[in-house]
Order: structure tokens, then sequence, then C-alpha cells
């Protein structure tokens, strides 16, 4: 049962009576318990409402489209509590964070309608088979799942959890349900990769094609490790290694699937000192949001722009400097798009200033995970130009702030320049620093 906290004005709930304040009960004589049992149940045609008024039952009917929503609001999207994560990896990164920032960034979500709903990843360890059979009735596909290894034993180890390896049972049950899997292994030096790294891409690759696509990962390790699990990070020459294993299976994939399925991070390229893989390698990009193939989609996609030269000619007598901050791991191929855009623009003049994570530790160079701090202090003494960009990865859903509550407004109070947030959208990417050179 979930409390209704507004209904819409005019909605197909307002016009049958129901009221803010009235307690779900059912839908088609359905429980209605969370968000998926919401949607799920809405989708007919025809629906049976029950609610609770001042404890008393009372029903309602209501006749829509297939899709149509009918106007409930609830206190919180999920309709419910959010699932935390019940494990403790040797690898967590939210292990890795200092005292004394915002409650909110160490809360560990583990909770499947998350996955479903944004694209969360879980582990399935706070998954029991009820779960299951419900992921599977109401097709909830597809599932993002951080599987690491498919060796029980070492999934124990590595999750701290006495449940995740026995639940590594549920991935063939949703395969053969027909639900779609996306997986994804942070790879941990000297625990799950060389062999076990094998072992785990030939189980998952089993699963095809209900397993769509694989990202492997390396952990981050932040310099807030005390009293942790002592792990260190990939020499170049052993993320070369991993790019030849990963990218050999891959290749077999390919021959065997249609797809590669097994894709890596950015990460393990730039510190092999090797170059990205072109854009189709990575085929539809499936694993983006993971970092996998990032730049080369930001390149591609700004230099295929840039080749629209009548769409941007107004800017040709365009003059002005502006400056972009980024993490070590992207200075290189940011600074091949600033190239090309001086290139083309010959009044314009980028910097491109790689930031080191202090906060974090040197350790952590991707641009995602900047803080406000580091930025403002490294650019302090730096000819800034008209404006400075920073990627609008650095900022987090809660009030678009760094992960230091920084703001763009507070680092370009300390910097005295305007401080604009950088899509990756080749189009906004282009328009955005144009606009601001352009603002008189």
């Amino acid at each position: 049962m979930v409390a209704i906290t507004d209904v819409m004005p005019k909605s197909r709930a307002e016009k049958a009576g129901i009221l803010a304040g009235d307690i779900l009960v059912s839908i088609n004589k359905k429980q209605i318990n969370d968000v998926l049992d919401y949607r799920f149940y809405l989708a007919n045609k025809s629906l049976n409402i029950v609610v609770l008024r001042n404890g008393k039952q009372k029903k309602f009917k209501i006749k829509k489209q297939e899709y149509d929503d009918i106007g409930l609001d609830f206190e919180t999207p999920l309709m419910d509590k959010k699932h935390s994560c019940e494990n403790k990896c040797v690898f967590c990164f939210i292990d890795q964070l200092p005292k004394g920032m915002r409650s909110s960034l160490y809360f560990k979500d583990d909770d499947s309608r998350l996955s479903f709903l944004h694209g969360n990843y879980i582990t399935l360890t706070n998954l029991h088979d009820n779960d299951i059979e419900r992921i599977t009735q109401m097709h909830i596909s597809p599932v993002n799942i951080s599987v690491h290894t498919t060796n029980p034993e070492l999934r124990v180890k590595m999750m701290h959890n006495k449940r995740a390896g026995e639940v590594l049972s549920y991935l063939k049950r949703l395969a053969e349900a027909g639900i779609s899997l996306c997986c994804q292994i942070v790879l941990c030096r000297g625990i799950n990769d060389g062999r076990e790294l094998d072992r785990t891409m030939c189980d998952l690759e089993a699963l095809a094609p209900a397993m769509q696509s694989t990202s492997v990962v390396p952990a981050g390790l932040t310099k807030f490790r005390d009293g942790l699990y002592q792990l260190e990070p990939f020499t170049p020459e052993e993320c070369a290694s991993i790019i030849k294993q990963v990218t050999d299976f891959g290749d077999m994939c390919k021959q065997k699937h249609g797809s590669r399925l097994f894709y890596l991070a950015d990460e393990f390229y730039i510190k092999a000192g090797l170059p990205l893989p072109d854009d189709d390698f990575y085929e539809d990009y499936s694993q983006i949001e993971n970092g996998v193939g990032m730049i080369t989609d930001m390149q591609t996609d700004i230099f295929s722009e840039l080749e629209n030269e009548q769409k941007y000619a107004c800017f040709k007598q365009a003059k002005g400097t502006v400056s972009i901050a980024t993490g070590y791991a992207a200075e290189q191929h940011i600074r091949k798009i600033a190239d090309a855009l001086e290139k083309q623009f010959g009044g314009l003049k980028i910097n491109v200033y790689p930031i080191k994570n202090n906060f974090f530790g040197e350790q952590i160079t991707v641009s995602g995970l900047l803080t406000g701090k580091d930025i403002s202090e490294q650019l302090m003494d730096k000819p800034l130009g008209d404006a400075v960009f920073i990627p609008a990865a650095a900022l987090r859903a809660e009030g678009d702030v760094l992960l230091d509550d920084m703001s763009p407004a507070d680092i370009s109070e300390k910097l005295r320049t305007p401080v604009i947030a950088l899509e990756n959208s080749a189009e906004r990417f282009i328009f955005t620093i144009f606009e601001a050179i352009n603002k008189d």
C-alpha cells in the first residue's frame, strides 16, 4: 500500500474522485507495493482501483488508453524506500570517500528497480526467488548487473557477502526467461584478473544473446584507503595485456555472435599509452555510461559536426579565448578537439588545463570526479580568457554541485571568470563555447 501525495488537476484520477491522502491498495486486485507494481498494472486499459480513505476502502473504475498515466503522485519516485547494498566490496568507491561529505554520497544503492528505471547496476545479493519471479513475470528488461567474477567462492571473498556466490544462478534464470542482461566487471589487480577474467568472460558469453554487453573497468582507488583491503593500480604494461586479453575474446564473440560483447573502459587504453579504438569498434556504445568509448564517441561526434561548415559559418569571425578544465585522463583528447576548433575558427583560442585530483589522490584521473576546490586552486593564476568550462559529468544531480559541494558559481567567484558546465553533446559543446565569447 502506498500513500498518494497529489492528484493532477483534470486527470483521470481526479475525475474519478481519487484524493491526495488516499492510500493506494490495489489495481485490478493486484496489491501495489512500489513503482514497478504500479507501472505494470497501470498498463491495462480498464482499471479497478481500491484505496483506503479514513480507514475505509473505496473503489474506482477508470478507462484509459493502454499506456496513459492517470495523474497520481507519490512521496518518492520508487513509491518505497531505496534498497541499500548489503555487500562490503573490496573495491567499493563509497568506502574510499573522506568523512564530512554530504550524506547522500555515502548511500550504497543496490536496488533492482533503479536498475530498470535509471540504469543503475545491482549485485543481486539482496534479491530472492520471489524477486526474480517478479522480474520475469513483469519482463523487467534490461537488468544491469555488477558481476565482477563468476567464480562463486571468489565473488563471496570480493563482496564479503555469503550470498554473493549462490545468486549467480539468477543470471541463468533471467537469461532463460528472455531478460536482457548488461553486465559490469570491476577489475582488481591480482584478484579477478588473468585466468579469473577469462573464466568470467566465458561464463557470461554462454548467456548470449540475453547477455548483451559487459564492461570491464578498473577499480577506482582514492587516497582514503586506510584500513581497507590492500589494492594496487594496474601498471601500463598490465593494462596493455588486459586490452589484448579482452580484445581477443571480443574478436571471437564478434565472429560467433555478431557483437564484441566485451568492452574496456577508456582508462585502460590511456594508462597503457595505446590509441583508443575507432567508432565502429564500440557498435552501439551500450556501455558508454561506464566510461567505455566515451572519448571516441565525443571526438567522432564533434569532428563530424565540424564538417557542417555552413551551420557554423556565423562563428567564422568570432574572436575570443576560453579555457577547458579536464581530468588528466582526457587531456590529450580534449586538446585534439581544441586544436580542430582553433583550426576551423581562426579567431578562437582554447586553453586546455588538466586538473590534478588532489582531493581523491593522483590515481583518480577521470573528469567526472573533479572537485571545485582543485579546479579553482589550480586555475587561480592561469590565463583564462572569457570563460572557463568544466565537465558537466562532474556535477551531481543534487543541486548541480561538484563532489565537494562547490557550484560553478562558487568557482566563478574565486576565479573572477564565468564558469560554465560543458556537455558532451557535439552541438551543445560548440555552441556553448561561442555563446561564451559572444556574450556581449
